[in-house]
């Protein structure tokens, strides 16, 4: 990739953005440096393990440590003899520390979702030198007493030095009397030794040394004569805790030679996940994600946004580039400050953020080709001190170019053959489009010439695309329509901003004499292609609810075929229980149970009964009152109670529950025996037309309500002859049975069942 190109796509940008997000210094670097990868295999890692880490970190609310840069350390660590001081050694101490931490909560996550990152974190692991860190040196970045026994034995003997010259210098100013002399009641150390912060004006009433005074010359600081014995001892442990000490951080510099690769592996570890962290608070901050990237891919990047105008809030509006699959170049037309070279930008600026493996700003969906070239032509480009004019600058830039020009590239030019001539800067551009096209390369231009225009609009693999204005206020809406071409609205713009009144009015009556006045024409194409962008808008919108309430209606279903099977389940333990308890006789268990298999055979099979209804097509002639039916989009059997004819809608009931809806919303119920309420059994033996009310255990209002609702039901879908179940017990239910078929027109006659059949615990109906 031209270093040329970056600039002027503003990729260095977008990668310090991406630097500011990192919480170290080595892993912004990193990011400065990042840039398109050349081998296809590792680019796609790179996007899998990006999109894995941005995914596990989501859901995990991850935090990267910052931890120190060891690069000043690490080109000093071939040198043999190089004894590393202590900040070194600290350094390198919270390098693996960090390090541990993370390696630990990364093989801590699903690897089997997140495979990418077992690979992220399978290196080997510093363990002697790790231990020895952690043993020799405390979190302030101190050698600990216990990194050898020298230092160990030297730091007790001063430590007891210490506590001996503390007493003695109690025991002296108590003696002879001198707190007075004092500027503080302690003792305190001056050149390692041991001293007094003696009041300056009293130097002279002491015998004794004077080592150092204070800024303000008030306290001077005076080593009594009985101290300096214990100082010129506590100097020669001091040495020797220094040798100690020195002897230690040689051990350590010995001990990261030795394992340099493992502490290299395990920083690089913490600069690649400081860099991923800051890709996914990327892909968080910006709504981007990683996009298919493959030779032969289209290119479709979904509401593609630049990131720069995202993050300054400036006509952030999405957009779409898309290209068909035989066609391989952009020509974007349309008026001044309508966003053209900022489609181009963003196409440019997306393909280099995913061929470098970062997070883009597009949706879902999103895909471009394997680019492994891209040149870009942006610009005024002229040089006074080269003696280059616009278009001679163009012409020698797109002469660098041309030639290493092949079906992997992609080339972005904004306004290509300005500068000269219209009639040949149009015919020289079509001309390099042509070259472009022969190499099999992508082209993404920008052109307010008509000859190009209409050149887009004539070869099949150039699409035209135009930027939109709103009619009414002339305003940019920095959106594409595809397939037309736009006008330059040169003289609107100037208009805008403030041009003489006069001039615009010659300058339109130049163009009516010129016979070039399209605009009239273009101004049409442009209205309609907005509206058509609105209704498309509204449709995707209505598309997007549609779909939002199948997914409600389909959980809504699968939470209720849960209930039910539960309650089935539930009811069978019952039934199995009471015929333990010889509540209920053999025959009758094996009955219920047996309703309840059926019942639940119903649902297990409702899937495929649901999608073998989809496949039927039901048109209006279909339809008649009393028909059984499946509510496709709320997965419930019922039956049609009316129609209607002029609003193309059937009334559903669904046991009890009525609902109006459409034809399409309906699919023929394949079974015959058809449940009509919830408390209806059909058993396999009987006729089709037999249907079987079951009461027992109701109260008598809640008997009513259900004998009522299954002679509707019954009447509707034609049966003859029902059963109704009220069982034996004192015969009050049997009573109030008997009475509403009494009183049913639909009635003819009732009877109670033979022996065999239930006796009177059950009532035979014959309807008319």
């Amino acid at each position: 990739m031209l270093s040329r190109s970056k600039l002027l796509l503003e990729f260095p940008k977008v990668l310090g953005i991406l630097a500011g997000l990192c919480v170290s210094e080595p892993g912004a670097e990193r990011c400065a440096r990042i840039s398109p990868i050349d081998d296809p295999q590792s680019l796609e890692n790179e996007a899998e393990l990006t999109r894995q880490f941005t995914d596990w970190k989501t859901e995990t609310g991850f935090t990267m440590p910052a931890f120190p840069s060891l690069l000043g350390f690490l080109n000093h660590l071939s040198r043999p003899t190089e004894v590393f001081d202590l900040d070194a050694l600290w350094a390198v101490s919270q390098v693996l520390g960090d390090a541990r931490v993370v390696r630990a909560l990364i093989f801590d996550a699903d690897l089997e979702r997140w495979p990418a990152l077992g690979e992220l974190g399978g290196f080997a692991w510093a363990e002697a030198l790790w231990s020895a860190l952690k043993r020799c040196i405390n979190p302030d970045g101190l050698l600990r007493d216990e990194a050898s026994p020298e230092l160990y034995s030297v730091r007790t003997e001063i430590r007891a030095i210490h506590q001996r010259c503390t007493k003695r210098v109690k025991s002296f100013v108590e003696q002879q009397g001198i707190a007075a002399y004092l500027q503080e009641d302690f003792m305190t150390v001056s050149s390692d030794r041991y001293v007094l912060p003696l009041k300056s004006n009293f130097k002279n009433k002491l015998p004794g040394i004077i080592h150092d005074y204070s800024q303000t010359g008030e306290t001077c600081y005076f080593e009594p004569m009985f101290l300096v014995e214990q100082n010129n001892e506590l100097q020669n442990l001091k040495k020797e805790e220094r040798s100690a000490e020195k002897q230690v951080q040689k051990y350590l510099s010995g001990l990261l030679r030795q394992e340099e690769d493992a502490l290299r592996a395990a920083y690089d570890f913490l600069i690649r996940t400081d860099v991923l962290s800051a890709k996914a608070r990327f892909a968080k901050r910006f709504d981007a994600r990683s996009v298919e990237i493959a030779d032969g891919a289209p290119l479709n990047l979904r509401e593609a946004r630049h990131p720069l105008l995202v993050q300054s809030s400036v006509n952030s509006v999405p957009v779409d580039l898309t290209l068909g699959a035989a066609q391989k170049a952009l020509i974007v037309s349309g008026g001044n400050a309508g966003g053209k070279t900022v489609c181009l930008k963003t196409l440019g600026l997306s393909a280099l953020m995913g061929l470098s493996g970062l997070p883009v700003c597009v949706a879902e969906g999103s895909s471009m080709p394997l680019w492994r070239k891209v040149f870009v032509l942006l610009g005024d480009e002229q040089s006074i001190e080269d003696s280059l004019s616009t278009f001679t600058a163009q012409i020698k830039n797109l002469s660098e170019a041309y030639e290493s020009v092949d079906d992997s590239t992609l080339v972005i030019m904004d306004e290509f053959g300005a500068g000269t001539d219209p009639s040949q800067g149009a015919a020289l551009a079509q001309a390099v489009v042509d070259g472009f096209l022969e190499k099999r390369a992508w082209v993404a231009l920008a052109t307010h010439f008509p000859a190009l225009k209409a050149y887009a609009l004539t070869r099949d693999e150039v699409r035209a695309a135009s930027v939109l204005f709103d009619p009414r206020t002339r305003k940019p809406l920095y959106k594409l329509a595809y397939d037309q071409v736009g006008a330059s609205q040169a003289l609107d713009v100037a208009r805008e901003h403030g041009l003489s009144e006069d001039i615009l009015v010659r300058a339109e009556k130049y163009m009516l004499l010129d016979g070039s006045d399209t605009s009239r024409i273009v101004e049409r194409l442009n209205t309609l292609a907005v509206e058509r962008e609105e209704e498309l808008a509204t449709m995707r919108n209505e598309l997007e609810k549609l779909r939002d309430k199948r997914v409600r209606y389909h959980e809504r279903f699968e939470r209720e075929k849960t209930k039910l099977l539960d309650d089935i389940q539930a009811q069978a333990r019952t039934i199995i229980e009471q015929w333990r308890l010889d509540k209920i006789g053999r025959k009758q268990a094996m009955k219920e149970l047996g309703d309840l298999r059926r019942l639940a055979a119903e649902e297990s099979d409702g899937d495929k009964s649901e999608a073998g209804s989809r496949a039927k097509t039901l048109t209006w002639s279909d339809l008649s009152v009393g028909m059984p039916m499946k509510h496709v989009g709320l997965g419930k059997k019922g039956m049609i109670s009316e129609l209607n004819e002029r609003k193309q809608q059937a009334k559903l009931d669904m046991g009890g529950v009525s609902v109006w809806t459409d034809i399409t919303s309906l699919a023929p119920d394949q079974d015959k025996a058809e449940t009509v309420a919830a408390t209806v059994n059909v058993p396999m033996g009987r006729a089709a037309q037999s249907m079987v009310l079951d009461l027992r255990g109701m109260r008598a209002d809640e008997a009513e309500a259900a004998l009522y609702k299954f002679l509707d039901g019954a009447v509707l879908s034609g049966r003859e002859e029902l059963e109704i179940v009220h069982g034996r017990g004192t015969g009050a239910l049997r009573t109030e049975v008997h009475r509403i078929l009494k009183d049913s027109p639909a009635v003819a006659q009732f009877s109670l069942a033979n022996e065999d059949r239930g006796g009177d615990g059950m009532t035979i109906v014959e309807l008319k």
